[in-house]
């Protein structure tokens, strides 16, 4: 049972008062960087295309299934900079990528 010490968040969400910790919980999870089938990515990952991309600026296309090294998240959850051949300052969404592992 709660303490009633505890904080209380409003959740417009749902319209209900929840705890501040299940909240937080819940924010955190929301803001963590995903790829197309869900799994959670962190920094250093390899991950492999699921789709064929043109590379804006190379004139080079990336194909499906083209491993990717040591990815960086960046600020924006649906981003991840990366290097591949020579291609600097690459940034891939995640709806394209599928973690490796």
């Amino acid at each position: 049972m709660a303490d009633d010490n505890d904080e209380y968040v409003y959740d417009e969400t749902t319209g209900e008062w929840r705890p501040a910790a299940e909240m937080a919980a819940a924010a955190a999870d929301a803001a963590a960087v995903r790829d197309a089938a869900g799994n959670i990515l962190a920094d250093g990952d390899s991950v492999t295309l699921i789709k064929d991309l043109k590379v804006k600026g190379a004139n080079q296309t990336l194909k499906q299934g083209t491993v990717i090294k040591s990815i960086r998240l960046t600020d924006n959850v649906e981003e991840i900079d990366c290097r591949y051949d020579g291609i600097k300052g690459l940034v891939l969404r995640t709806e394209f990528v599928r973690k490796r592992g």
